[in-house]
């Protein structure tokens, strides 16, 4: 029966994640005994080859004292061994080569024998039964002390072959915003441009009303550059940190409530209804940042939807999440669009020839604020125009792999 409970643990998993927690619990108790020490013992112990041995002396001194609780308890030799294996593996996890796991078996091997074998406190490989017992655990043990680093540097490789995948979709994004920039920055330049020459080329010449015309679309233009610098800014804000921002608890309505209305004020023409849940709900988000995605993503349903119909602005809420929606009932998206719409390869989701205002470095900024708080964006068509909505959890993600 003992075989068979044994097995059926190994096969839940259980043992792994008690190793691995004793493992990163080892590992926080070392360093801070090591941050107390003095600096020139501190770099003594970081040299490779002091730091391995002494690792593996310290978990088979560990193990010992383990095996000898055990040998009280239970005066069982099996027992024992586990608790050297015990010691060897975990030895083996946090030394940076092999061979550590082989002495480290070696060594647990001459300790059993010194101190729970009869005569104790001698060596004697002699007895019957003795050598192969011994050889048989030996192997045992380097086997597993030998898969256990390979296991190690499989994650380490893994680890940085993830780390390479983010730095390249990182460089991705990067290249796609700069694309958008050069692209959304040239239309509202070049109409600058050409109100400005247009009005000093031809000042006698115009009308009051012609005039007034001209500055307004140069002020119409300026304030949209304006727009793009703070988007641009906050994409700067985000990459800088890598991608990780400052979290708060923050309530849902007066992050809502705040955009709609420094929406409006930038364009007081806008017509937005919103709705929220009677509930009182905080999650944790960096509400200026969310407040700028509530913003591109409204602007965007009032400049390019073709509506006469106010933009809705609403908020669902389920047990594990909070969704943020935005739905205009105008022209819809391209079908062509949708795949790339939040990549920044797209300079405008309008469909007017001119596409003046377009949102491609606003939407991919959007994304990249969405996804820093572990969140996720997306757009679609109605039946009568479009749907933006993007959700975002409503409690903080551990850091942690805690399987």
């Amino acid at each position: 029966m003992s075989c068979l409970r044994h097995k059926h643990i190994n096969n839940s998993g259980a043992p792994d994640s008690i190793l691995h927690c004793l493992g990163n619990y080892i590992q926080k108790l070392s360093r801070i005994c090591i941050s107390h020490c003095p600096e020139k013992l501190r770099q003594i112990l970081q040299i490779p080859f002091i730091h391995d041995s002494t690792v593996t002396i310290l978990f088979l001194f560990l193990g010992t004292l383990l095996a000898f609780w055990m040998d009280h308890a239970t005066s069982n030799l099996i027992d024992v061994s586990f608790a050297y294996m015990l010691a060897v593996v975990i030895a083996a996890r946090f030394t940076s080569r092999y061979i550590y796991g082989i002495i480290g078996s070696i060594l647990s091997i001459i300790c059993i024998n010194f101190f729970f074998t009869y005569p104790y406190m001698n060596l004697n490989f002699t007895l019957a039964g003795y050598p192969v017992a011994f050889f048989s655990m030996l192997i045992i043990s380097s086997f597993m002390s030998a898969a256990t680093t390979s296991l190690k540097k499989q994650s380490l490789i893994i680890a940085d072959r993830e780390k390479q995948l983010a730095l390249a979709e990182k460089e991705k994004m990067r290249a796609n915003l700069l694309r958008a920039i050069s692209h959304d920055l040239r239309t509202p330049l070049t109409g600058i441009i050409g109100s400005a020459n247009t009005y000093m080329e031809n000042t006698n010449q115009l009308s009051e009303q012609e005039k007034l015309k001209l500055i307004t679309n140069i002020q119409e233009d300026a304030n949209w550059l304006l727009n793009m610098v703070e988007n641009i800014l906050t994409v700067t804000r985000i990459h800088a940190k890598d991608a990780q921002v400052t979290k708060s608890l923050e309530p849902i309505e007066e992050v809502v409530s705040e955009a709609v209305q420094r929406l409006q004020k930038r364009i007081p023409d806008a017509e937005v209804n919103v709705r929220v849940p009677d509930d009182f709900l905080m999650i944790p988000m960096d509400a200026i940042l969310i407040e700028q995605v509530i913003m591109n993503l409204i602007e965007n349903a009032v400049m390019h939807s073709h509506s006469t119909q106010p933009t809705d602005c609403y908020v669902t809420c389920d047990e594990t999440s909070v969704s943020f929606h935005v739905r205009d009932y105008g022209v819809g998206i391209p079908k062509y669009k949708l795949p790339d719409i939040f990549n920044g390869t797209g300079s405008s989701v309008s469909t007017t020839p001119d596409g003046k205002k377009g949102m491609g470095i606003g939407l991919s900024i959007c994304k990249t604020i969405v996804n820093a708080h572990n969140g996720t964006i997306e757009a679609y068509n109605m039946d009568q125009g479009a749907e933006f909505c993007f959700t975002l959890p409503r409690e903080e993600k551990e850091s942690g792999d805690n399987r």
